[in-house]
C-alpha cells in the first residue's frame, strides 16, 4: 500500500516536471518608437532577434500582426467518376429463387378468414408451422411447409411456404 503511493507520487510530480519543461518564455517583442520611451518607462530597443517573416508590427502597438495574404482563385472541384455496376449475376440458387407454391398453399387458400381451430381438419399430408399473433418465428425455409399465420384473435391471416 505504501508502495504504491508513493508510486503514484513520483509519477504525478514527473507530470507535473514534464509539463513544466514544455514552458518556455516568450522573446520580448521591439518597442513601437515612442510609446514607452516619452512615456519615461525606460523602455530600450531590444537587437539580437530575428524579424518574423509574414508579420508586420501594427501601428501603436509592439505586438506583431499577420499580413493578409492575396486571395487565390477558387478552384472547381472534380466531379466524382465511378465504374459502371457490375451486371447480376444469373443462375443463383437458393432463398433469393423462390419456386412458387411447393407446399400447395394455393390448394388451401379458402381457410384464409378462418379461425385456426380449422387446420387440423384441412387434411395436410406436410410439415405445417403456425405463427400466432407476434410469436416468434424461426428464421429457417424449408420450401415444403406450409405456414400459417394468425391476428390476435386467432383467425389465419395468410397462408404461405416457409
Amino acid at each position: 500500500m505504501i508502495r504504491n503511493s508513493w508510486i503514484s507520487r513520483a509519477a504525478i510530480l514527473a507530470l507535473g516536471a514534464a509539463t513544466l519543461a514544455g514552458c518556455t518564455r516568450m522573446p520580448p517583442t521591439t518597442p513601437v518608437q515612442g510609446v514607452g520611451q516619452a512615456a519615461g518607462y525606460g523602455y530600450a530597443p531590444t537587437t539580437g532577434y530575428a524579424q518574423t517573416t509574414g508579420y508586420a508590427p501594427a501601428t501603436g502597438y509592439g505586438a506583431p500582426q499577420p499580413v493578409a495574404q492575396p486571395a487565390m482563385a477558387p478552384t472547381p472541384m472534380p466531379i466524382p467518376v465511378s465504374d459502371p455496376a457490375p451486371t447480376p449475376a444469373q443462375g443463383i440458387t437458393g432463398l433469393t429463387e423462390r419456386k412458387p407454391d411447393l407446399c400447395g398453399a394455393a390448394k388451401i387458400a379458402d381457410a384464409v378468414g378462418k379461425p385456426s381451430s380449422v387446420i387440423p381438419t384441412l387434411g395436410l399430408t406436410r410439415d405445417y408451422r403456425i405463427v400466432e399473433y407476434r410469436g416468434i418465428e424461426a428464421q429457417v425455409y424449408v420450401p415444403n411447409r406450409v405456414v400459417f399465420r394468425l391476428d390476435e384473435a386467432g383467425t389465419i391471416t395468410s397462408i404461405d411456404c416457409g
